[in-house]
C-alpha cells in the first residue's frame, strides 16, 4: 500500500477533482489548506519563476507541506500536465488517516524521501 491508496480508502466522491491539460491547480504564495494524489494523468509543479520544475504522475501525491505547516503558503505552482483526476485530502481528512493508519505517515514520508531523492539525482 502507499500514501494514495490510504488516500483513497478514505475518499469521498466531492474530494475527486478533473483537471483538464493545462488547468492551474494552486500559484505560488496562496494559502495551502489541503494536498492532492494524482488518481490519473500528471501534473507539472514549477518553482522559482519556472527555474525547477518536477512532473509528478499517477500513484503520487503533492502539497503535504499544507497540512503539516501552520499558515501555509504554496512554495510553487501546479498546474495539469495532461488531463488528470485528482483525490484532495483536507488537514481533517490527513490528521484522521495518520491517526488511523499510522503507516500512512510513514508512506507519505517515503513518497516524499524518493521525489527528493529523484529531484537530487537530475541536477547531477
Amino acid at each position: 500500500m502507499n500514501a494514495l491508496d490510504t488516500m483513497r480508502a478514505l475518499a469521498s466522491q466531492g474530494e475527486v477533482l478533473e483537471a483538464s491539460t493545462g488547468d492551474q491547480i494552486f500559484r505560488s504564495g496562496e494559502t495551502g489548506d489541503c494536498m492532492f494524489g494524482v488518481l490519473e494523468g500528471s501534473v507539472e509543479l514549477t518553482w522559482n519563476d519556472e527555474v525547477g520544475s518536477e512532473t509528478i504522475k499517477a500513484g503520487d501525491v503533492f502539497g503535504a507541506g499544507a497540512l503539516v505547516t501552520a499558515d501555509h503558503r504554496r512554495y510553487g505552482n501546479a498546474k495539469a500536465a495532461t488531463a488528470c483526476r485528482l483525490l484532495k485530502m483536507n488537514r481533517e481528512k490527513f490528521l484522521f488517516a495518520v491517526q488511523e493508519s499510522p503507516m500512512f505517515a510513514i508512506e507519505l514520508l517515503a513518497s516524499i524521501d524518493q521525489r527528493l531523492r529523484d529531484l537530487k539525482d537530475c541536477s547531477k
